[in-house]
Order: structure tokens, then sequence, then C-alpha cells
């Protein structure tokens, strides 16, 4: 096993910049003693009104003086997001359902661009450019992942499509068939039913001439 040299502190720019108490810019701020407790000595400022929906966490009693109010939930994602918020913080399903809502959100946005008459710049948006210029083996994986994904959803809905068309023997037809293998019995008459028809037509195997038999 080699001998592991301790590294020299004293050599490293800014090391230990915060060990001495009295050089501690944030120190006074942590230094409780003169405090007056939990009471708050000072005047709330107003809160803001907002008139959009504003989606609040349960771990909080009120919301902050300011709140955002440029994009309030609206769509499939605000749906989403109003489930989220249902749960705590600590709870994965509040971040997950956020994230979703999320990815929503991007498609929503693309539909009301179409819809105003702007096709918007999908690659550039995603900052495709930045990625070839910076990452272009992290953008490669990105496009095979994607492309064996589409793949594999192409390939699950055309075998779905093609059980869905194949179509086996009817009932009518079965039970013709079946009709027919009942009715081979020498001694008694044939029965047939047309699958078309409904008319039965009997046929008497002895009412036929004796060179047909």
């Amino acid at each position: 096993m080699q001998n592991r040299i301790a590294p020299d502190h004293l050599s490293i720019p800014g090391w230990g910049v915060d060990a001495d108490p009295e050089n501690d810019p944030t120190y006074p701020y942590r230094d409780r003693s003169r405090d007056e407790g939990l009471a708050m000595n000072w005047e709330r400022p107003p809160l803001q009104e907002p008139h959009v929906e504003i989606l609040q966490s349960i771990e909080h009693l009120r919301q902050p003086a300011v709140v955002g109010t440029s994009t309030p939930p609206s769509g499939i994602s605000g749906i989403i997001r109003r489930q989220a918020f249902r749960y705590s913080e600590s709870n994965w399903w509040h971040w997950l359902l956020l994230m979703g809502a999320d990815r929503i959100n991007v498609v929503e946005g693309v539909v009301q661009d179409l819809g105003r008459g702007k096709v918007p710049n999908i690659p550039a948006e995603m900052g495709v450019r930045s990625e070839w210029a910076h990452n272009r083996k992290g953008l490669a994986t990105k496009v095979a992942v994607m492309g064996v994904v589409s793949i594999g959803l192409y390939a699950l809905v055309r075998g779905a499509r093609g059980r869905a068309g194949y179509e086996g023997p009817s009932s009518r037809q079965t039970s013709y068939d079946a009709e027919i293998a009942a009715s081979s019995d020498a001694d008694a008459p044939v029965v047939r039913r047309e699958p078309s028809d409904d008319a039965v037509e009997v046929h008497d195997w002895r009412d036929a001439p004796t060179s047909q038999r």
C-alpha cells in the first residue's frame, strides 16, 4: 500500500478563511445571544394580491410576500400540478408529477404556437447547437435512445394493429361445419345449412339414384 502524503493546506488559496470566528463575515449573523427569541419585532410587508391561481405547498400556512404570476397552471399540465401540490414536498409523487407536468407543458406550448401560426424552432430551443459544439457524445446518445424508443413504439403499435385485424373463423361458419360433421352418419339424412341463407336444405342419400350413391 502506497503512503499518501498529506496535502499542505497552507499552500491552498483560501483554505481556512472562516476558521477564525473574529474574521468570519457570517459570524455576527449566527450570533443569537442578543435575540429576543422567536418573537417578530418587525412589521410584515404588505402581501401581493395575485389575480391568478397560485399553487401553494401544504408545508406553508401562507404565501410569501411576492409570488410569480406569469405562468398560472392551465390545461392538462395544470391539472397534474394541482394534483402534485396535494402531496407533501417529502413525497416523491410531488416531484414526479411536477416533472411530468413540465414535459406535458412543453407539448402544450408547441401546440399553442402552431395555433397562432408560429412554427417553433424546437432544435434551437432544446440547445442542439450548443450540444453539438460542446457535448457531441451526449447528443449522439440522446438521439440513439430516442431512435430505439421510437422503433420500439412503432413495433408495438404495428403488432397490436395486426392482432386486431386478424379475425378467426366466425361462429356461424363454425356452427355450419359442426352440423356437417354431425350429419355424416350413413343412416341419417345430410342436413346442409348455408352460412348466408337461413333456409335449411335436407338431402337424403336414399332418394338419390343408385349410380350417385
